[in-house]
């Protein structure tokens, strides 16, 4: 019986990444270059030591102010997600969580300030039991220490837990965590290729989440 549901963040409730991803390509282009969308999908829902500032450097064989571009592209990136509000249905599978009486979690490999101040200007914070982070784990996504701690937060068995995933590093993790997963990737990680899940969607508009929660029964 499902009991919990657990959200990631960046990319599944508030798309993030493909904001990121076409800022980056922008700047690429900037310096006639370009960022592979294969060789950043590395890189989304963990920590690696690739920079892509780093990489744009090296692909224009030319010196570059790293320390500036990057001061300038965060300055950009943050403006834009400032506009934006959460993924479609989002607010939808909160609400009926709540009324289901469903304990509601989030882990996330970006640490708790990014993840909550966004949360709190979505107003989508309140409807949190537990929020696990970078900030509560020595190993993000796709190691499973997310995934069970957040299980752990809520007094759940992860087989109780229905993840809710964009990436296949989340994805990963959720699964070797034990928990149940569905995924809902978003441009930029739809081409992934992910390991077994339950059910994939384009976004939380396509299933309501008690007709979901009924496929669990």
């Amino acid at each position: 019986m499902i009991k919990g549901i657990i959200f990631d963040f960046d990319g599944l409730i508030f798309d993030t990444e493909t904001h990121q991803y076409h800022l980056l390509q922008e700047l690429y282009a900037e310096h006639s270059c370009e960022l592979p969308l294969e060789l950043w999908q590395k890189e989304i829902g963990t920590h690696t030591d690739f920079s892509p500032y780093v990489y744009l450097e090296e692909q224009a064989k030319k010196k570059l102010d790293l320390a500036v571009i990057e001061k300038a592209f965060k300055k950009n990136f943050l403006k834009k997600l400032e506009l934006e509000q959460e993924r479609p249905g989002v607010k939808d599978y909160l609400e009926t969580a709540k009324s289901l009486g469903l304990k509601i979690g989030l882990a996330s490999s970006s640490n708790y300030e990014w993840v909550s101040s966004h949360l709190k200007r979505l107003g989508l914070f309140d409807y949190f039991d537990c929020i696990k982070t970078s900030d509560d784990v020595e190993k993000v996504k796709p190691d499973p220490a997310l995934y069970i701690e957040a299980a752990r937060c809520l007094k759940l068995e992860p087989k109780e837990c229905i993840a809710f995933e964009d990436s296949a590093h989340g994805a990963q993790a959720a699964k070797t965590a034990g928990l149940n997963i569905v995924i809902f990737p978003n441009e930029v990680t739809n081409a992934m290729q992910f390991c077994e899940v339950d059910y994939r969607f384009d976004s939380m508009l396509a299933m309501p989440l008690s007709e979901l929660i009924n496929k669990y029964k």
